[in-house]
């Protein structure tokens, strides 16, 4: 099993978003933090899947120093986002 980051961002008037470093302009979001981490799990999938389908090479998952020390990403809180290996497989074939 790969893991990559999300950054979690909450605002007091918002659901929990989540943003991955790796994947530029993939996002998700749910109500609360455990909704958000398992549609986060579900929309990583979605975007690697379509990566895969338009031949885009997947990146390897970035280290947390180098995810924390972007501007872009301060004031989130990370969490890991785990990504079945067989399942990138299984879309690459």
């Amino acid at each position: 099993m790969r893991h990559y980051i999300g950054i979690v961002h909450k605002d007091a008037s918002s659901d929990f978003g989540i943003s991955f470093p790796d994947f530029p302009g993939s996002i998700s979001a749910g109500e609360t933090l455990a909704e958000a981490a398992a549609l986060a799990q579900e929309a990583l999938m979605a975007h690697i899947g379509l990566m895969l389908e338009d031949g885009e090479p997947i990146p390897e998952p970035m280290t947390l120093e180098t995810a924390l020390a972007d501007p872009d990403f301060s004031g989130g809180v990370p969490i890991l986002v785990p990504l079945p290996v067989d399942r990138e497989a299984s879309k690459a074939a």
